[in-house]
């Protein structure tokens, strides 16, 4: 799992068994819930656009063109599998809409925010815009 899917997982969730790249897995049934989320949601932006650089993340995010990433490109991207698992497109996602049916409500704008923290974190700058170098880094 890339690494900056894992800052979306509440940091005092405990780990267990190692996964790729020394992460492990978490504790817990609310953890695995969202853990599991969390791969979901990686898998289906994947699946939007097949990267494998950094600079193929930044090429796949940067619409305008710029070399860089706005917020809203940024959440665009990023709310792909949001959309995708959003059968009724009524920008909610319900228990039933994702994989083993439980969690709790959120909305695309709940969504949204969360990752506009994430883009935060990671705009060492704070220039507003993430270069491929912010890109790469995990949140601070």
């Amino acid at each position: 799992m890339p690494d900056f899917l894992l800052h979306f997982l509440p940091q005092r969730v405990q780990m267990r068994a190692p996964l790729q790249g020394g992460h492990r897995a978490p504790k817990g049934p609310r953890a695995r819930r969202l853990f599991g989320l969390a791969v979901l949601l990686m898998g289906a932006a994947t699946a939007q656009a097949q990267v494998s650089a950094t600079s193929d993340y930044l090429r796949s995010m940067d619409v305008n063109g710029d070399g860089r990433v706005a917020l809203v490109e940024y959440q665009d991207w990023m709310s792909y599998a949001f959309d995708r698992m959003d059968g009724d497109a009524d920008a909610v996602l319900r228990p039933g809409e994702v994989p083993g049916g439980r969690g709790k409500v959120i909305t695309r704008e709940q969504y949204r925010q969360r990752i506009a923290v994430t883009f935060n974190r990671q705009d060492a700058n704070r220039d507003g815009v993430l270069d491929a170098r912010e890109l790469a880094a995990p949140p601070q």
